[in-house]
């Protein structure tokens, strides 16, 4: 996944811009590719598209007021990232959870991420400590109006940063793959008591080691971050799968 910041959502109400418009753009504004890639990658991490859930490029194209090229090379890529399957004569279908998959990516980001961390502390500037720490604000206040959407981008936003300031732009673009196919994961059990509390001062001990210079600390406190993760989705979603006899959930 690159970690170039996503292409700007526009608001629910507005419509994004017509593919005429797309062919006037300055350099330097997302294509309607981009746009369509960010918008449709957005809804399946926030489980607006749920897993399991077939995509017409039809409807997806309507719904979001592009055309149906931009959507269907947007399909392409969330393809070979592993959020959607194509599926012979049936089409496009977001990706079902399994666990299997699940507990497989956390032993890929326990391995990759607390070594990234360690390399942040060593190296984040203190614009990245900054960004940390306005993150972490921001999002006690979204604690505050209980916003799940909200505190899963900014969750998403503060590993991102992390793995910036890990300077190895290759560590980095894993991070972010492994991110972008967890997120949704989280986004089926934040109704665990506690859960979102529990996260942010787990960043908060991050942010600490971080600012500190100390990459053991950071190494330990993500550990411990990524393995509560582990916990919360085996208590969460695991039932589920096992109420649906089998090892996938959509």
């Amino acid at each position: 996944m690159s970690t170039r910041p996503p292409a700007k959502l526009p608001p629910p109400n507005q419509r994004p811009p017509s593919p005429r418009a797309g062919r006037r753009q300055q350099a330097g504004q997302p294509s309607l590719r981009d746009i369509a890639y960010d918008l449709i990658k957005h809804r399946i991490t926030t489980c607006a598209y749920k897993p399991g859930e077939y995509l017409n490029e039809a409807f997806v194209s309507a719904n979001l007021g592009i055309g149906r090229t931009p959507v269907h090379q947007a399909l392409d890529r969330l393809m070979l990232e592993g959020l959607v399957d194509v599926i012979p004569r049936k089409g496009v279908i977001v990706k079902p959870i399994s666990l299997d998959e699940v507990m497989q990516i956390i032993e890929v980001r326990t391995l990759n991420e607390c070594y990234g961390v360690r390399l942040a502390a060593a190296n984040a500037s203190p614009d990245q400590v900054a960004r940390l720490t306005d993150i972490l604000t921001r999002t006690a206040q979204w604690i505050a109006a209980r916003n799940n959407e909200e505190i899963m981008m900014l969750d998403r936003e503060f590993h991102g940063v992390l793995a910036q300031a890990s300077r190895n732009d290759v560590l980095a673009e894993h991070l972010g793959r492994l991110h972008d196919r967890s997120i949704r994961f989280w986004a089926l059990s934040l109704t665990t008591p506690g859960h979102h509390q529990a996260v942010q001062e787990q960043h908060q001990a991050i942010l600490a080691a971080i600012r500190d210079r100390d990459p053991a600390g950071a190494e330990q406190a993500m550990r411990a971050h990524i393995e509560d993760f582990r916990n919360n989705i085996t208590r969460s979603v695991a039932p589920g799968i096992a109420a649906g006899g089998n090892r996938a959930v959509g």
